[in-house]
């Protein structure tokens, strides 16, 4: 049960900045959570590795013990970790915040999760007194690093405008989607955009290759066309020169198709383009490709098409 005591012992003041807890600091949050530090909220901080940590008390954030010890002193918590099962961990396991938190807090979820374990998780939160917002994002490692992710939020709205100044920080574009829930659902639907943009241009490339035409001149073709997207401008450019690191990984990407497909079966709708998409990065992620960048689709079409892509970056 959280606590009764508000943190440091009285209503938050106006004059007086909100303190922050953020746990998760990897390719997303670390960013995310450096930009908060240097936005001037006070800030404590939790990862499983320590690297992650350092990095950011090297900066002025404050280490917590644990995930829960995050959140204990926190009017604002957020997590962005990588799937339901760690949120359901750190949200509801063992000192996570519900035993450790004050009553009053508001807990941001900006992982991307299934929808159904959100709606369970903020509605225990809640009989504990405590808010839960979704708020799931897009724009990979450098949208995070630039402060420009688009950000999609489900919950309370009263307490999702409460929040909007840290999301400001965080994001460019910010939506309420609605009840608790509704951003997760949202965030799918993005996934599942930009997962078969990704496809489009992997067939493109493998068609172009396989016809004898240099790939380059079709990418600036097509690039000033309708056929021009995000994916074609950062993710083709990696592809053509074999550069596999990842912005995004293949086994989040194939994680998140996952929780589209049972959104979908839940929901009753069909999307015959998700599921091989799903089937193709689940392919990757079995060849041990699951750290890759998303980019590595083409290597699942390349040998699907009889050939491979060029070696280049690991």
């Amino acid at each position: 049960m959280a606590n009764d005591d508000p943190p440091d012992g009285g209503q938050r003041s106006a004059d007086r900045p909100l303190k922050l807890g953020f746990i998760g600091l990897g390719i997303m949050g670390r960013p995310m959570a450096r930009n908060l530090l240097r936005a001037g909220y006070p800030l404590t901080v939790w990862n499983r590795s320590k690297p992650g940590i350092d990095a950011l008390v090297a900066e002025g954030a404050r280490e917590a013990a644990s995930a829960g010890a995050a959140a204990g002193q926190a009017d604002v918590v957020i997590t962005m970790v990588g799937d339901s099962p760690d949120v359901e961990q750190v949200a509801l396991g063992p000192g996570g915040i519900i035993e450790t938190a004050r009553e009053g807090l508001t807990y941001i979820d900006m992982s991307t999760i299934s929808p159904e374990t959100t709606r369970r998780v903020a509605a225990r939160l809640r009989e504990a007194g405590i808010e839960m917002l979704d708020a799931p994002v897009s724009g990979g490692e450098q949208g995070a690093v630039n402060g420009t992710l688009s950000i999609m939020a489900g919950g309370d709205e009263a307490v999702f405008e409460s929040c909007r100044p840290v999301l400001d920080v965080l994001g460019e574009k910010i939506v309420y989607c609605g009840p608790s829930g509704s951003g997760q659902v949202v965030k799918l639907c993005n996934q599942i955009a930009v997962a078969l943009n990704n496809l489009g241009v992997c067939e493109a490339i493998t068609l172009c290759r396989k016809a004898g035409v240099d790939p380059e001149r079709m990418l600036e073709a097509v690039s000033a066309g309708a056929g021009n997207s995000w994916q074609l401008q950062n993710l083709a450019p990696k592809m053509l020169a074999a550069d596999w690191r990842p912005g995004f990984k293949v086994a989040h990407q194939a994680k998140d198709l996952r929780h589209a497909l049972n959104s979908a079966h839940e929901s009753g709708a069909s999307l015959p383009g998700t599921v091989i998409t799903h089937l193709l990065f689940g392919r990757l992620t079995e060849e041990g490709l699951g750290g890759e960048g998303t980019q590595a689709l083409l290597k699942a079409l390349e040998r699907l098409a009889g050939g491979s892509p060029p070696s280049g970056a690991a």
